[in-house]
């Protein structure tokens, strides 16, 4: 579903990533950019956590930033930045090896990738990105 607004924003949810948890939209486009909300590793089904660690709740929340991204006109191949928050550094390796498998290493976006107090619902990870629209 997309729902524009009068100030040029566009509203994007999907069914195929989790409900937002929160007063949150799961992105906003304007113009041609998106800015995703942070993606927990929520199955949207369930709205439940993947079972597994670091790397199995990373692949979820790629995953569900892939549906809103597509959703919104734009892709993992249209990110721009990303931001990751994880609970815990040490998995930072781990973390890194399901991200590349999924940006790869030429031209991957830029980002920040923090180690956060708490993440909602104790997740282990949060992705959340700007992708620029394809109109092609």
């Amino acid at each position: 579903m997309i729902r524009e607004d009068k100030t040029m924003k566009t509203v994007i949810h999907t069914q195929d990533a989790p409900a937002a948890i929160g007063p949150y939209s799961q992105a906003l486009a304007f113009d041609k950019l998106v800015f995703t909300s942070g993606q927990l590793p929520l199955d949207p089904a369930t709205m439940a956590f993947v079972e597994g660690g670091i790397k199995e709740q990373a692949y979820q929340s790629l995953k569900n930033l892939k549906a809103v991204l597509e959703q919104a006109g734009a892709g993992i191949d249209s990110v721009l930045k990303t931001t990751c928050f994880l609970a815990d550094m040490e998995d930072f390796i781990a973390f890194n090896e399901v991200y590349t498998e999924v940006f790869g290493t030429d031209a991957a976006p830029a980002r920040s990738c923090v180690q956060a107090a708490r993440l909602p619902k104790d997740a282990l990870v949060e992705v959340e990105a700007i992708a620029f629209i394809n109109l092609n």
